[in-house]
């Protein structure tokens, strides 16, 4: 049996005027077979079919007649809007078959019509077939696409814009290279690359002193990998030559390699060294001592000079940490290259650092050093406002965790000194000692309050704030704070609104300002407090913060004094930082206001020129909505008085992990007259409360503690204790009660350092506030 190969021709879909034909064939076919079959049904049927057809055929062809003269008209505009094109212009079809060419196009590329435009372009780029393929498939999906291509005499950019089906406008435009130099040598060796090591692209220049074009990168540098900013052996001839070679990301993952050719017997001014100014980054060549032997033109930029004859490196650059001529002694022997430095340059007037490698060259007059210089102004920039937050907040929580543990001493030294004072008159000698101990414990716990501020760990109690008020109520005593020689100027916005904050905290806010701006003025002056209303269309940016767009209130204070310098503006927020003498501040003032004004939602912006002044801006959001009231009651830490004891009942769970704290507490509750159980942990305070029978009437707990804390045992407790209410106490904040998203109810907060009388009141009113729950029907 015998098997013949037979050619098959694939089938290809019909266009509109094929399809239009074979209608219109069997739209005349169905008529006359009609015709032939007389009148009978079935003659009747094939006329009818036949005119149907016929008209479908007539419909289609329209149709097709009308779009093909749309989209020739479509061309025929294209092709009047690129004839005066300074680009090379063309049209194609979906072949890439040239229809059309400006006269820019026809004179310099002389283009056949029909011709493929990748045959036209075979000299201009490397491999255009699918460079052009590439862009077509993309305009055919998104309207339209660029691409730029290096190439041996410069950069083309190439545009395809889509004019409907099967028709393509082109645009093509030359650059040459930005890299051109004049003198001997005419141009800059320079290659591109891709991320395989393949070359793409080389120019002249690079081709003549190589010998030719080449195909991968180890055909022209023989030693890998590539060093950049250093010389290097290239290949040139049937040798190598020593040449500085400079590499440079390009789009599209390229490689942009700079090779310039070093004659170690010439000057620098020689033409072998006339490319060094068109390098595209920051260079300079350095003798041993650092001095600047030459410069290119990025380079000159970057340091903000003209000239750099006669200049060394350390008259520029600072900020090593140590010498930068020994640095740069290390570099010339060899020490220390494969790492770069962060330098600052002295004569910005604003902060600008400097990113140098060095790179050593051995030349018959000695080492020479190249430096490679980048703008890393940004980078520092980003790298200092997370060092400071990162400093902001380990100083927070130190200073939270120092107040925490100083409010449990100060506790314990304050309670039991009340303990004392409850065995003796005022009429003993001992008693105005004790009063002393009290004073001065009260005193240490304002300073603590201080440490929790700057922290935002402090107990705020929020209300609705009129500033007017505020201040009026205030100006009294900020007039005996600044004395006679300095005036205090308030002024007032007439329509002013609202604010939610601290009234105690905001007036502590406003003394710490109006003190310094008192002390910054030793021979008087005048400070104005300015309210303002002040409303923010878009988020503000400054000095490291976003405002939110909103309404606020401000409140500016100002002063006329000494001012702040730059270096030390942003340093005036750390606790513990101040310009005053030894003994004279604590450096804690301003980093209270701070803490404070941050905890209560609101901002704070410092502005100040050395010799004319300094000004502090608060902003607090416009207070609007009365439902976010704070639903916790707080107790305030009460004076010092002497405590006045009477007899109650009733048992109390006092859980506290202190037990200098929870001494003094206990007896303070027992000479009241209730029962105290103890538990140093949330898990002994869980033990005793698995004895069904046993009778609890109230917990007192601590917050944080090792292991379960306060509201974790509590919530467990109240399982099988649902009506037992509670009293928390705490060195740290109220906030610390938010953490779970499950607050406890019928519950009061406690702040340490609290008093004899503070911690009785509030198991008073508890006990009472569960009594009368207990006797309602």
């Amino acid at each position: 049996m015998t098997f013949t190969a037979q050619a098959t021709t694939p089938m290809r879909p019909q266009t509109g005027p094929a399809k239009g034909a074979a209608l219109l064939s069997l739209g005349l076919a169905g008529i006359l077979g009609g015709v032939i079959t007389g009148q009978t049904l079935a003659g009747y049927a094939l006329l009818a079919a036949g005119i149907g057809l016929l008209t479908a055929s007539g419909a289609v062809m329209y149709g097709q007649m009308l779009l093909s003269r749309r989209q020739r008209n479509r061309r025929l505009l294209a092709a009047e809007f690129m004839a005066n094109d300074p680009g090379l212009c063309f049209t194609t079809d979906d072949l890439g078959r040239i229809t059309f060419a400006n006269d820019h196009a026809e004179t310099r590329l002389r283009p056949d019509m029909g011709a493929t435009l990748a045959s036209v372009l075979q000299d201009m780029l490397a491999n255009p077939g699918t460079t052009l393929n590439r862009m077509q498939i993309r305009a055919e999906g998104l309207g339209g696409a660029m691409e730029e291509i290096s190439t041996r005499r410069g950069h083309v950019r190439l545009t395809v814009t889509a004019l409907g089906a099967g028709a393509f406008a082109w645009r093509i435009e030359e650059f040459t290279d930005v890299r051109v130099r004049t003198g001997p040598m005419a141009q800059l060796p320079m290659l591109t690359a891709g991320r395989s090591g393949a070359i793409l692209s080389m120019n002249e220049a690079a081709r003549s002193f190589v010998g030719g074009r080449v195909r991968g990168l180890e055909e022209v540098f023989p030693e890998a990998p590539l060093r950049t900013g250093q010389i290097v052996p290239v290949l040139h001839g049937d040798g190598t030559y020593p040449c500085f070679v400079m590499e440079s990301q390009a789009n599209a993952g390229k490689r942009e390699i700079f090779f310039l050719p070093s004659n170690m017997d010439a000057e620098p001014q020689d033409a072998e060294w006339a490319g060094f100014d068109g390098l595209p980054v920051a260079v300079l060549r350095l003798a041993g001592g650092g001095e600047i032997i030459q410069s290119n033109r990025l380079a000159r930029d970057l340091l903000g000079l003209e000239r750099t004859d006669g200049i060394t490196l350390q008259k520029v650059l600072e900020g090593l940490g140590r010498p930068v001529g020994d640095w740069l002694e290390d570099a010339r022997l060899g020490r220390g290259l494969s790492k770069s430095e962060f330098l600052r340059l002295k004569s910005a007037e604003s902060e600008t650092f400097v990113q140098v490698s060095l790179g050593r060259v051995d030349e018959p007059t000695g080492p020479t050093l190249i430096a490679i210089l980048h703008d890393a102004t940004e980078l520092k920039s980003l790298e200092a406002q997370f060092v400071q937050s990162q400093k902001m907040q380990a100083i927070g929580e130190l200073a939270g965790g120092v107040a925490h543990d100083f409010n449990n001493l100060l506790t314990a030294i304050s309670g039991h000194c009340d303990l004392l004072m409850l065995r003796h008159d005022q009429g003993d000698s001992d008693y105005a000692d004790l009063v002393q101990i009290t004073q001065n414990a009260n005193r240490a716990a304002a300073l603590v309050g201080q440490l929790l501020a700057f922290s935002r760990k402090q107990t705020l109690r929020p209300e609705v704030l009129d500033l007017r008020e505020t201040l009026a109520d205030l100006t009294h005593l900020l007039n005996r704070l600044v004395g006679e020689k300095v005036s205090l100027t308030l002024i007032h916005d007439p329509v002013l609104k609202n604010i939610r904050a601290d009234k105690r905290q905001l007036e502590q806010v406003l003394m710490n300002l109006v003190v310094n701006a008192r002390d910054a003025m030793p021979n008087g002056g005048e400070i104005r407090i300015e309210t303002g209303i002040k409303r923010l269309e878009e988020p503000l940016a400054r000095d490291r913060a976003t405002v939110p767009a909103g309404e606020y209130i401000t409140v500016r204070v100002s002063d006329k004094g000494c001012g702040i310098p730059q270096d030390k503006l942003q340093k005036v927020f750390e606790p513990f930082f101040t310009t005053k003498r030894t003994g004279e501040g604590t450096g804690l003032g301003l980093s209270t206001a701070y803490g404070i004004v941050k905890q209560s939602g609101g901002y704070i912006f410092v502005d100040s020129v050395v010799g004319q002044g300094t000004d502090f801006s608060l902003m607090f959001p416009v207070y609007l909505n009365q439902s976010d009231l704070p639903q916790l009651q707080s107790k305030a830490p009460e004076k010092a008085s002497a405590p006045q004891m009477s007899r109650e009942e009733g048992v109390i769970l006092l859980v506290e992990d202190e037990a200098p704290v929870r001494a003094f507490a206990s007896r303070a509750l027992k000479l009241r007259g209730y029962t105290v159980l103890e538990a140093g942990t949330g898990e002994e305070a869980i033990d005793l409360l698995s004895d069904d029978d046993l009778n609890v009437d109230l917990f007192v707990s601590d917050v944080i503690m090792p292991g379960m804390d306060g509201p974790s045992w509590v919530r467990l407790a109240r399982e099988t204790r649902p009506d037992v209410r509670v009293v928390f106490v705490s060195g740290y904040a109220e906030d610390a009660l938010d953490d779970s998203s499950d607050p406890v109810t019928n519950s009061v907060f406690l702040p340490k350092p609290f008093s004899l009388n503070g911690l009785l009141d509030a198991v008073h009113e508890q006990l009472a506030n569960h009594s009368t729950a207990s006797a309602i029907p």
